[in-house]
């Protein structure tokens, strides 16, 4: 474990690529002594076992928006951080098989088009034209974006923790968090089992943890642990590296190349919230269905490996992003439900002008979590 300072100017709690992100933006602007802990390695919790997918196809015009910056952070994430993620700018594909989700994915894509995406419907013979493995049994339409697609989450955590370091911040790993001192409703200090460090600020970014970090400072977070697990294939001779981010709306199923296999998924509704981590095989019987349905030549290649990771979820899929009211000087990001990797450079960059006091470069006023006790939630579609 890093020597941890005395005092820090902003304390980061969590160290994907949110938390990253964030401390990268604020000592790039110039905020002395930011500090992030983690309590166990960078990228451990959600960020290093996504699917890497980047898009900015949403229903909400936030997350649209969010989205979109964070693309274009990940097209110059190399020449900016001076490391290279594996961008490829292949493609998200939904496909569509219940007339109301063609009309939702149809205003949805009029949503995007006035927010500067080049999203639009398309008819099954075009989808399959993208992705051949896809059969259209039932198929009625696809949403497409080209410019959506696919990086590796590993090499964007080594990026911006380089990056981070190189502009003054420090990284603290193995270091868990066990309180943090509040006095008089501001917040004093951060505790950890290596020590207490005085702060009068602190960033939650702790994913599906982030709960336990609210309760700390008196600030409920409404977010669930969710386990989803990822498989790999081996390798497929002739598959098409530019193979896009298929995504079978109705089963969740979704695919993307990955080196010479597919890297695949599908949620499971009855998966129950926890922290469990370990692989079950009480999935594969629907997964299995859904590949024979909608991509059947997939049911002849062998799996290579897989895991599990955490969704942090809220009850309107949506995320966390704001200051709480109670306290002062307690920011949170998280409650991603599944989009958070892929917003991790514009959410850097909203904490960034929060912590400065200045209007963030994404107005993420309704994402406040004070929706759920007044606003109104608000619920995002396009999750999978």
């Amino acid at each position: 474990m890093t020597d941890l300072p005395g005092r820090a100017s902003v304390v980061v709690i969590g160290g994907g690529v949110m938390g990253l992100s964030a401390a990268y933006h604020l000592a790039r602007s110039g905020v002395a002594d930011v500090l992030v802990l983690e309590r166990d390695t960078l990228g451990s919790g959600s960020t290093c076992k996504a699917a890497g997918g980047v898009r900015a196809q949403f229903s909400d015009p936030v997350n649209i928006e969010l989205g979109q910056r964070s693309l274009r952070a990940y097209e110059r994430f190399g020449e900016e951080l001076g490391q290279e993620i594996d961008l490829h700018r292949s493609g998200y594909l939904f496909l569509l098989d219940d007339p109301d989700h063609v009309a939702a994915f149809e205003a949805n894509v009029a949503l995007q088009n006035s927010l500067g995406v080049p999203s639009r419907m398309i008819s099954p013979a075009e989808a399959q034209g993208l992705s051949p493995m896809v059969a259209l049994d039932g198929i009625l339409a696809a949403a497409w974006s080209p410019e959506d697609g696919h990086c590796t989450p590993e090499s964007v955590v080594l990026g911006y923790a380089g990056g981070a370091r190189r502009a003054g911040a420090r990284i603290a790993t193995h270091c868990a968090v066990t309180g943090i001192e509040v006095v008089d409703g501001q917040v004093r200090a951060v505790v950890t089992d290596g020590g207490r460090v005085a702060t009068d600020m602190v960033v939650c970014t702790a994913g599906a943890w982030s709960a336990a970090v609210g309760q700390m400072v008196g600030v409920d977070l409404p977010v669930v642990p969710l386990r989803r697990q990822i498989l790999v294939t081996e390798p497929m001779p002739g598959l098409d590296p530019a193979t896009p981010f298929t995504i079978d709306f109705a089963t969740s199923l979704y695919f993307h190349a990955e080196g010479p296999g597919l890297l695949l998924g599908m949620s499971d509704p009855d998966e129950r919230p926890g922290f469990e981590l370990g692989r079950t095989d009480a999935w594969l019987p629907r997964l299995g269905d859904a590949i024979a349905r909608r991509a059947p030549a997939l049911a002849e290649v062998g799996i290579a490996s897989g895991w599990a990771g955490l969704y942090e979820m809220t009850p309107d899929h949506n995320a966390l992003v704001g200051e709480a009211a109670g306290v002062s000087r307690f920011l949170y990001a998280t409650g991603f439900s599944g989009h958070g990797f892929l917003m991790g450079p514009a959410i850097g960059e909203v904490l960034r002008d929060l912590v400065l006091g200045r209007d963030p470069v994404v107005d993420v006023a309704a994402l406040s979590v004070e929706r759920f006790s007044g606003l109104g939630a608000r619920p995002e579609l396009n999750i999978v």
